[in-house]
C-alpha cells in the first residue's frame, strides 16, 4: 500500500522553473571533498556535512537515531516541510507538545487537515550527529513501528545527496560551485539536470511531462511509490475506466481518508534527460493543489539524485532495473544502458552494515536474490547480529524460502528476545503452519515489551483475530484506536473492533462509530 507523508504551509507562491532534457557526460569522479572545476572557471568545493546510514524497508528509507537518550526509528522524507513526531510516540516518550507556531496545518490525501503541535527535545541525533531536536507534533503512524519522519529543516539546510541504493543520505555543502554540475560520482555515465524551484522550505519541485502534458512534480522519499494525481492524469488522456487500467486499491497518508488507485499503462515519461516508453504509472484519487506527481522512494531507490539546493538544480543518474516498482522490465535511459551504468556505479561495501542496508534496498525492489547475497556477505562478516537476521528472513520470505526465513527469526529472537517486529513475524509464520501455541506465546511477550500507544498493537490485534483469539484483540484496539485519533486505519481498526465484540458475545455499541468512519463521516 503506497503511503506518502506530505507537509506544507498554505499561501505560499511558488515559480516553476524551466527544466533541461539533454543529458550531460560528467567530468571524472570525484571524491565528496574533492574539487571540481570546469574550464575557465573557478574551483569548486564539496565537503560532506553528515552521511546518514539508511535502511529502506518496504519502500520507507528509515534511519536511527537518539532522542533523548532513546533509540527511535524515523523515516526521511523529503516531502516534508519539517520533520514531525506522531502524539502516540510523542505520549510514549514523555513529551508535552505546545502550540505550533504560526497555526500550521498538516494536510493529507484526500484533504484531511489537523492542527500541529511543536516540541522541542533537549537531545536529537542521527549517526552521532547532533541536530536541531524541534518536532512538529500530528499526522498519522508511518509504519516500520517508526516514531515519525525527518523533515526539510535537516534534509534541506544545505545541499543532499540521495544514495538509497546504497543505504546512505549525505548532507553536503557546496563552496563556489554556480555554474558546475554537481553529479560528482557519474565518472563519464550520462546524467540528467533538472532545474528545481525556489519553493518554501526547500521543498524539492520539478517539472516532468507525461504523454507529453507537463507535470508539476514533488520529489518525496516519504511517498514509497510514485504516482500521478488522477485531476493531472485526465489531463494526460489517461482515465481509470480505460481499458487496460487495473485498479490497485485505497492507498493513504496522513489523516483519516482512504482514496482509491489504479495502476495505467502510459506512452511515455519524461523527466531530465530520461525518457521511459510504454511504461505504467500509478493513478490516485489525490486532489492536493499542491503538486500533478509524487516521484517517491520507487524513483530515488533507481536512482542516485542530488539536490543542489543552492544552485536551484537536482542532479541524478539511473542505477537500473524498474524505475516505479510495478513490476515493469528495465528500460534503458537516454544516453546509457543498464549495464554501462553498473560498471560505473559505487565501489563494493567494505563492512556488514553496507552490505546490509544496500541488501535492504534491494529487497524493497523484489530483488530478493540480491538482498539475500548481500545480506547474508552481512552476516558472514556479524554474524550475531539480530538485525541483520531478520532482514534476510524478510528477504527469504519474499523469495518463497520458508524455512530458512524462519531459521533466521529463531536465531535472531534467540539473540534478541526483545524485538517485537521479529516476534510478530514470527507469530505470523506459525499461525500460517498451523502452530498456534507457538503463535501466542510470541503475541504475549510482544504485548509485554509494547508501549501503550505503540503502533504495533493493531498488528498485535489481527494476528489475534487470525487466531480466532477476538477477546484477546479488544484490548489491543482499543488502546490502538485511543492513541491514534487522526490514522487512516481507525476505520478499519473500528471495524475489526466491532467483529472482535461481536464474536466476543459483547455489546456492539461501538459498531455506529465504525460504520460512520468507514464512510468518512464524524463518529
Amino acid at each position: 500500500m503506497a503511503r506518502f507523508a506530505t507537509f506544507w504551509r498554505r499561501g505560499f507562491g511558488c515559480r516553476v522553473a524551466d527544466m533541461t532534457f539533454d543529458p550531460r557526460a560528467a567530468g571524472a569522479a570525484l571524491l565528496a571533498a574533492a574539487i571540481l572545476a570546469g574550464p575557465a572557471q573557478a574551483a569548486c568545493g564539496l565537503n560532506t556535512l553528515a552521511e546518514f546510514p539508511v535502511t529502506v524497508t518496504d519502500l520507507q528509507p528509515l534511519v536511527t537515531a537518539r532522542i533523548n537518550g532513546v533509540e527511535a526509528r524515523f523515516m526521511t522524507d523529503s516531502g516534508a516541510f519539517f520533520s514531525q513526531i506522531t502524539p502516540a510516540k510523542a505520549a510514549e516518550l514523555g513529551l508535552k507538545p505546545g502550540p505550533a507556531p504560526f497555526g500550521l496545518l498538516v494536510r493529507g490525501v484526500g484533504g484531511f487537515e489537523q492542527k500541529l503541535g511543536f516540541v522541542t527535545v533537549s537531545s536529537f541525533s542521527i549517526a552521532g550527529r547532533p541536530l536541531a531536536g524541534a518536532f512538529m507534533v500530528g499526522g498519522g503512524e508511518t509504519g516500520q513501528d517508526t516514531a515519525g519522519v525527518i523533515g526539510q529543516n535537516i534534509l534541506g539546510f544545505a545541499d543532499v545527496e540521495y544514495d538509497l541504493a546504497h543505504g546512505v543520505i549525505r548532507l553536503m555543502r557546496s563552496h563556489g560551485c554556480i555554474g558546475h554540475e554537481l553529479a560528482y560520482w557519474a565518472a563519464g555515465q550520462p546524467f540528467s539536470a533538472l532545474d528545481i524551484e525556489a519553493a518554501p522550505a526547500r521543498m524539492t519541485y520539478g517539472v516532468a511531462y507525461v504523454n507529453g502534458s507537463r507535470m508539476r512534480v514533488l520529489f518525496d522519499t516519504g511517498a514509497g511509490r510514485s504516482l500521478v494525481t488522477l485531476a493531472a492524469a485526465r489531463r494526460a488522456g489517461l482515465d481509470p475506466r480505460a481499458a487496460g487500467v487495473t485498479p490497485a486499491g485505497p492507498t493513504h497518508g496522513l489523516g483519516r481518508h482512504l482514496v482509491r488507485s489504479w495502476i495505467a499503462p502510459v506512452d511515455s515519461f519524461k523527466v531530465g534527460g530520461e525518457a521511459i516508453s510504454h511504461t505504467r504509472l500509478r493513478l490516485a484519487d489525490v486532489d492536493t493543489g499542491d503538486f500533478d506527481m509524487l516521484l517517491g522512494a520507487d524513483f530515488f531507490l533507481s536512482h542516485r539524485v542530488y539536490v543542489a539546493n543552492d544552485q536551484r538544480k537536482l542532479y541524478f543518474t539511473y542505477n537500473g532495473g524498474p524505475v516505479f516498482n510495478l513490476d515493469v522490465a528495465p528500460f534503458t535511459p537516454v544516453g546509457g544502458s543498464p549495464a554501462k551504468v553498473a560498471a560505473s556505479g559505487e565501489a563494493e561495501p567494505t563492512d556488514a552494515a553496507g552490505f546490509a542496508r544496500r541488501g535492504a534496498a534491494s529487497a524493497s525492489r523484489g530483488a530478493w536474490d540480491k538482498a539475500i547475497a548481500d545480506l547474508s556477505r552481512a552476516l558472514a562478516l556479524a554474524p550475531d547480529d539480530p538485525a541483520y537476521l531478520y532482514e534476510r528472513a524478510r528477504a527469504y520470505q519474499g523469495n518463497g524460502q520458508v524455512f530458512l526465513a524462519m531459521a533466521d527469526l529463531d536465531r535472531s529472537l534467540t539473540l534478541d528476545p526483545a524485538d517485537i517486529p521479529a516476534l510478530t513475524t514470527r507469530a505470523a509464520f506459525n499461525l500460517s503452519g498451523h502452530d498456534k501455541a507457538r503463535a501466542l506465546a510470541d503475541l504475549a511477550s510482544a504485548d509485554r515489551l509494547a508501549a501503550r500507544q505503540a503502533d504495533v498493537r493493531l498488528t498485535l490485534a489481527q494476528l489475534y483475530l487470525r487466531a480466532d483469539e477476538p477477546a484477546l484483540a479488544i484490548p489491543q484496539l482499543d488502546a490502538w484506536i485511543a492513541a491514534h485519533p487522526d490514522d487512516a486505519r481507525r476505520s478499519e481498526a473500528l471495524g475489526a473492533r466491532c467483529r472482535a465484540r461481536g464474536l466476543s458475545g459483547l455489546s456492539l455499541d461501538h459498531c455506529d462509530a465504525a460504520t460512520r468512519a468507514a464512510h468518512g463521516l464524524k463518529p
